[in-house]
């Protein structure tokens, strides 16, 4: 009789602890207040994994966790970081890691962002540094198959928005954008076949960083392809500033003096298009760079109205910039008159 009570109290007591346990694992919980991170390295172990969780209050106990992983022996645990904002069980918090739910960053490129802007861009989140984004970034062998002679990744690495993980590489982030661009470059060249990739990417960069509206970039370009086939210089202002950028002398203007920087981009000093792209073209001076506008125009100037206008003649240019100047005048004058107020 008394080995029977004393069974009958151990099962009581395994039942007890085995319904703690369950209510422990399968309940949620939350051990902070707001939201919070937890950055899981590549190769830790369940026992760190349960401390961290457990210390970030996360689940209210590490054993929690480690029998949830007797419990599934052959899941395996991803590293990266995860967030969290919400009452979670352990069992779900389990099944997060388990699936690799980790946290996302969108990480913006937008259109005509050189590779320095690119790399000064990603410093500024903390997850991959100015210099090995640049150092994968000068491997021009990554697009050989499309463009032999490019000396770099420059044009190539498409502008949009991307997801980074706080263990995202420069080489995984390269490679994403390379994709991008190639699935780009994929629908637009089968409409319109092109022999010149590097050639042809390079004119959509000095496109996309002269004009930002889409209307006006097939003239542009119609200008840059008018002047090549004359043999008359581009004389391309971009062009100086990558220039500067590349010899890491731009600090934000360009000056008389900068325009005659011997550099093989600076399109002042050299005929020609530059022997690269200057900056990542978006979809529509990719476009514009396949299929010109039909014109006779030489030049271009800004219009005070975010536009341009374009010329046939050195004498119609000269007019249009002796106007932009005005416009630009009167614009200071009422400037000035607004502080005065």
């Amino acid at each position: 009789m008394k080995r029977r009570r004393l069974l009958l109290l151990a099962l009581l007591a395994f039942a007890g602890a085995a319904g703690f346990a369950a209510r422990r694992m399968f309940n949620p919980f939350q051990g902070y207040t707001g939201e919070i991170f937890v950055d899981i390295r590549r190769g830790a172990g369940v026992a760190e994994i349960a401390g961290q969780l457990e210390t970030a209050g996360v689940i209210p106990a590490d054993w929690t966790f480690l029998l949830l992983r007797l419990a599934r022996p052959r899941a395996v645990l991803r590293f990266g970081e995860y967030r969290f904002d919400r009452p979670l069980s352990p069992e779900q918090v389990f099944g997060k890691i388990a699936s690799g739910d980790v946290f996302y960053h969108s990480f913006t490129v937008p259109e005509g962002s050189s590779l320095f802007e690119i790399a000064d861009a990603l410093e500024q989140t903390g997850f991959i540094g100015r210099q090995e984004f640049l150092l994968v970034a000068r491997r021009g062998e990554r697009v050989a198959d499309l463009a032999p002679g490019a000396r770099s990744l420059e044009g190539f690495l498409f502008p949009d928005t991307y997801r980074l993980t706080r263990h995202t590489t420069a080489e995984e982030l390269a490679e994403q954008m390379l994709k991008r661009f190639r699935q780009v470059w994929g629908e637009l060249s089968q409409r319109r076949p092109v022999r010149e990739v590097l050639q042809t990417v390079t004119l959509a960069s000095l496109v996309e960083e002269e004009t930002p509206l889409q209307r006006e970039r097939p003239l542009v370009a119609s200008v840059f392809r008018n002047r090549l086939q004359i043999g008359m210089r581009l004389q391309c202002d971009p062009t100086v500033v990558y220039a500067l950028q590349r010899a890491g002398r731009y600090r934000g203007n360009i000056n008389r003096e900068d325009l005659g920087l011997e550099d093989p981009y600076n399109t002042y000093v050299r005929a020609g298009l530059p022997p690269g792209p200057i900056a990542s073209p978006g979809r529509a001076s990719l476009e514009a760079a396949l299929a010109p506008a039909e014109s006779n125009y030489l030049y271009f100037v800004a219009d005070n109205q975010g536009g341009h206008v374009f010329s046939r003649s050195i004498d119609g240019h000269s007019q249009a910039v002796v106007s932009y100047r005005r416009g630009q005048q009167r614009r200071g004058a009422r400037s000035s008159r607004a502080r005065r107020r």
